[in-house]
């Protein structure tokens, strides 16, 4: 062949190699949408709490190209609309009160606890004039929803200074209300999930009168359930999706700058009552052991608000948790 051919034959498998090398990349840029595309969205509730605090780190934290899910938190606004989303599928999961979760169990919705939310992290809030339980008789006092560990917080302090729920004038009111009611003089004291609670006590509009571990050490209040059907249906998944919060949790431990930079993003709070709030919780040790379960109930049973929980083994599915190294 002539030089002139050779170098013609040059120039067309140059050409040709860089058709292919476009395609090529085309080809594969292709299969990663793909995959992209075809990554698990799990849907988990929550409200704007800091007992949520690991699910907003390991949503901030996720690296999508090494998951196979996606994580999509949808926030709410109450417990009941929340239960309410969940019980009906249309969430995946939720970061809410155990009690909330033990009676919908027991009303037949078949939800699994995962993992806790934290350990203890609540306090009993009062006016300045208040001094110990006894000075509550005939006061008014808040709780976000009977279905509650802040309900049966009361109960046990009320108990242990010989009072009963009568001796009391227990009200109902969303936690963002709660600061200001106390504030005004419309309740003599609260019970709520954080950081509602450090709200009145930073600002100096209140003051702690229990700490939740002084009346109950380790006490759960919200916990991460997940519906039994996604867990059947998505083990895989799931088992990434708990092994990703339980990390996020040890980081949630930290409490440190990049923690409350996460924090902020999903939850009004200024720094002083972010601080104050994080000094009362931990995320340490999420899974929900068997005696303490029984504890709850003991507790559920005593205060009426369930009849006939489910059992430990039928509400709590630790093989999730229990793979995490």
């Amino acid at each position: 062949m002539e030089k002139g051919g050779i170098e013609m034959v040059k120039k067309i498998l140059v050409v040709l190699l860089i058709i292919l090398t476009v395609f090529s990349g085309c080809s594969s840029h292709g299969r990663a949408a793909k995959t992209s595309s075809e990554l698990k969205t799990i849907k988990i509730g929550y409200l704007p709490i800091t007992h949520a605090l690991p699910l907003y780190i390991e949503n901030e934290l996720l690296n999508e190209n090494t998951k196979n899910f996606k994580l999509e938190l949808v926030k709410f606004g109450s417990w009941p609309e929340l239960a309410e989303a969940l019980n009906a599928g249309k969430i995946d999961g939720a970061s809410m009160l155990i009690e909330l979760a033990v009676k919908a169990k027991e009303q037949g919705i078949d939800l699994k606890v995962v993992a806790l939310g934290h350990r203890d992290g609540n306090v009993v809030v009062v006016s300045k004039d208040i001094n110990s339980a006894e000075d509550l008789k005939g006061k008014k006092f808040a709780i976000p929803s009977k279905l509650s560990t802040h309900n049966i917080l009361l109960y046990i302090m009320l108990k242990n200074k010989g009072l009963s729920y009568s001796d009391v004038n227990i009200v109902e009111l969303p936690p963002p209300e709660m600061p200001a009611a106390l504030s005004e003089g419309r309740i003599s004291g609260y019970c709520v999930a954080e950081p509602f609670g450090a709200q009145a006590v930073a600002n100096e509009k209140g003051k702690t009168l229990y700490e939740s571990h002084e009346l109950w050490e380790g006490s759960h209040c919200c916990g991460l359930v997940l519906r039994s059907d996604f867990i059947k249906n998505d083990k895989a998944v799931a088992e990434e999706f708990v092994k990703e919060y339980v990390n996020a949790g040890l980081k949630a431990e930290l409490k440190d700058e990049e923690v409350k930079k996460i924090t902020s993003k999903y939850l009004k709070a200024d720094s002083k009552v972010l601080d104050l709030s994080l000094q009362w919780i931990s995320y340490e040790n999420l899974r929900m052991e068997e005696n303490e379960y029984n504890e709850l109930i003991k507790y559920m049973v005593e205060t009426k608000l369930s009849e006939n929980p489910p059992q430990y083994k039928d509400f709590v599915d630790n093989s999730l948790i229990d793979r995490v190294k």
